[in-house]
């Protein structure tokens, strides 16, 4: 073990840094949330679109199980990179040991909860008469491989803050590729439909899980022991507040999909479009989105462990370097999806399988809008993640609500009793501004006041 592994984060140009630990992050979340993408694919050409419109209602579920295993593991990294800046190793090993456990405990105890109670969710989520066989199928099994999912996930990110983001996107690589391989072999060849999809999709996570079991043994800067395992409240209690802000950003997001799922719908029915189409599309559509929300939370994330150390270590100029490069690179990102979003909204429609004129009408109304505040999406996700690296839970999940449940839902419920079903489409754009305008205040602040209670900002 080399305990000074990680002294480049207090050294080392912030640039460099960044691109080290940003990319493997970013390459790892695009590939985890290309394993739903990929099934959708497939099933959209092989299936159709009811296909895709059931696994759009499984996806808030697999959503709930991310939500709890990025809050441990989130957590355990940006509390593990502050122990590495005050060289508290001690802390460091048992930390991961917990946050292995928690992981493991809660992944049982959701699949029990999803194995007894699949009905009441799939139609909680909007199933509708058309598609729910389908959502069956699919569910039924995507349920026992939700260990495999939340474990690799959640320990991706420890992964990362132990200096090896390279392994850590591996890991996520691995079993994507064996879903993309065995996903057109199951639907195609074997003629299984969804569940076809859904089995491929476990196997693959099944293989990414077993990667990270392996790292684990091959560890930089700590080692497991018997005593890692045993579960302590002080330990617990540093980890999963500074994870609040992930889970909190994943649980808004289930809110906001059963929300708008079960709007859709309802005014769905009462349009020319059906219920079926615009739950579908608006399922589409979040899956492209997530996309981007994985370069904005790797970016993110990315940063957590030179933030972390730095903070720990006091070097707060370092700390507000890395805040700038994050944020101009932010609004490129969004920038550059915003072009896409508006010029090609078809385009990038006809990967998930054709549907007739109402369909293609309505999805590329409803991408151009739902998605038309992304630059300001990408700065206020970011900006939310990056004062948990600094050890500010209460702050970063605020910012973290903020957006989905305190100005998307309630736009969601009251733009549609003028607007009908396109009114519903509007509450994103309209969240995504306000709440940008709220964290540069907040954001603001907090730097102003870092600098009052350090005298002066350190400089380099």
């Amino acid at each position: 073990m080399n305990e000074n592994a990680n002294t480049i984060l207090g050294e080392a140009p912030v640039g460099r840094l960044m691109l080290r630990f940003s990319i493997p992050g970013i390459l790892s979340l695009l590939i985890a949330a290309l394993y739903n993408m990929v099934d959708q694919i497939f099933i959209g050409h092989g299936v159709g679109y009811l296909g895709n419109g059931a696994t759009n209602v499984v996806y808030p579920a697999t959503v709930i199980a991310l939500a709890l295993s990025i809050m441990v593991g989130n957590g355990c990294a940006a509390y593990l990179s502050i122990c590495q800046g005050r060289n508290d190793h001690e802390s460091s090993h048992k930390s991961v040991g917990n946050g292995i456990m928690v992981t493991v405990l809660s992944s049982l105890a959701l699949t029990v909860l999803f194995a007894a109670f699949s009905e009441q969710i799939l139609w909680g989520f909007g199933a509708t008469e058309n598609n729910i066989p389908y959502a069956r199928d699919y569910f039924r099994y995507i349920i026992p491989g939700i260990p495999c999912y939340m474990f690799q996930n959640s320990m991706n990110a420890i992964i990362r803050a132990d200096g090896s983001p390279r392994f850590a996107m591996m890991a996520t690589v691995s079993g994507c590729i064996a879903n993309m391989i065995l996903d057109p072999v199951a639907i195609f060849v074997l003629d299984m439909g969804v569940a076809g999809a859904a089995i491929a999709t476990v196997i693959g996570q099944l293989l990414g899980a077993v990667v990270t079991v392996w790292y684990f043994f091959h560890t930089k800067t700590f080692r497991l022991q018997r005593s890692s395992f045993r579960l302590q409240g002080n330990i617990l209690g540093k980890i999963l507040p500074l994870g609040a802000c992930s889970l909190l950003t994943q649980v808004s997001t289930v809110i906001v999909l059963a929300v708008m799922n079960n709007i859709l719908v309802h005014y769905g029915t009462m349009s020319e479009y059906g219920p079926d189409i615009p739950l579908t599309v608006y399922g589409i559509i979040m899956k492209i989105f997530s996309l981007v929300t994985s370069v904005i939370i790797g970016l993110a994330l990315g940063t957590q462990p030179i933030v972390g150390y730095n903070y720990g270590a006091g070097k707060f100029g370092r700390m507000k370097d890395t805040f700038k490069k994050m944020v101009y690179v932010e609004v490129g990102i969004g920038l550059a999806s915003l072009a896409v979003f508006e010029f090609l909204p078809m385009q990038i429609m006809g990967l998930f399988g054709e549907g007739d004129v109402l369909y293609q009408e309505f999805a590329v109304t409803a991408m151009r809008i739902y998605l038309s505040g992304i630059v300001f999406y990408c700065v206020q996700r970011g900006c939310a993640i990056f004062l948990q690296s600094m050890g500010k839970p209460a702050l970063s999940a605020a910012l973290s609500l903020l957006r989905d449940i305190l100005l998307n839902i309630p736009a969601a419920f009251l733009l549609p009793l003028r607007a009908g079903l396109m009114g519903a489409l509007y509450s994103a754009p309209a969240a995504d501004v306000v709440s940008f305008l709220i964290t540069i205040a907040v954001m603001k602040h907090t730097f102003k006041k870092i600098t009052m209670n350090t005298g002066k900002a350190e400089k380099g």
